[in-house]
């Protein structure tokens, strides 16, 4: 059977369905009117997608002029979601955005605006066309992350990553850790070392579904969910 694969509604959702359904998922869109504690009990697994800013109030921070709000509703539902998946070991793969809620659900906080907070060069932020390159990010050795890219980490531990965000993590959350950084030393990607399948990025790998460059990050996702639907 193939599993059902949560996705968070945004704006542009074409590339995560296609590359769930290409790694065998089925997809479902998730609504912020639903109920997150029936939703948890019908998905193996959550894509949390990009979108607008986390508002900083769940992380207890004073708001930055540069916030971009995210659609009404969102911020509740998916910090909802994101802790229940902590909670009880559910597959989770978050993407920009997404990655930021993953770590605010888990008790962490996030660098507001990265041109205000970091002197850097590099471009965070590129929005077309969605698979250009912006800059290569540092893969921790032994990461979960490094396994799951597979050959898309160099003998350096780079990967080539498209950017599209001008927020990161701050502050790790509980149970997470980080597992690739930009060179100017912004977080890129989280992860939770003890769970079945947990990991954040901050760039956008579902633009690439296409040419395949991480294709092995939604197949090792699914087939985490897959698993749960033969438990």
């Amino acid at each position: 059977m193939k599993p059902t694969i949560g996705i968070t509604r945004c704006s542009s959702l074409d590339d995560y369905v296609a590359s769930i359904e290409q790694s065998g998922g089925r997809a479902r869109i998730l609504e912020v009117t639903e109920s997150p504690k029936k939703v948890m009990a019908e998905i193996q697994g959550l894509l949390l997608t990009g979108g607008g800013d986390v508002d900083p109030a769940f992380y207890g921070e004073d708001r930055d002029e540069s916030i971009h709000d995210a659609e009404p509703g969102r911020d509740e539902f998916e910090i909802d979601l994101a802790r229940r998946a902590i909670e009880t070991n559910l597959p989770v793969l978050a993407i920009c955005r997404g990655a930021q809620v993953l770590n605010v659900a888990a008790g962490g906080s996030l660098m507001q605006d990265i041109p205000s907070a970091v002197e850097t060069d590099l471009p965070h932020t590129i929005e077309r066309p969605k698979n250009e390159i912006a800059h290569e990010v540092v893969v921790t050795a032994g990461s979960k992350l490094e396994r799951v890219l597979g050959a898309a980490v160099t003998a350096a531990q780079t990967c080539r990553v498209n950017s599209r965000h001008h927020q990161s993590v701050s502050r790790v959350g509980r149970s997470l850790t980080p597992s690739a950084t930009a060179p100017d030393g912004v977080v890129e990607a989280i992860e939770a070392p003890s769970a079945d399948f947990c990991i954040g990025v901050q760039w956008h790998p579902e633009n690439f579904w296409r040419t395949g460059e991480f294709k092995s990050l939604f197949d090792t996702f699914v087939a985490a969910a897959t698993s749960r639907v033969r438990s």
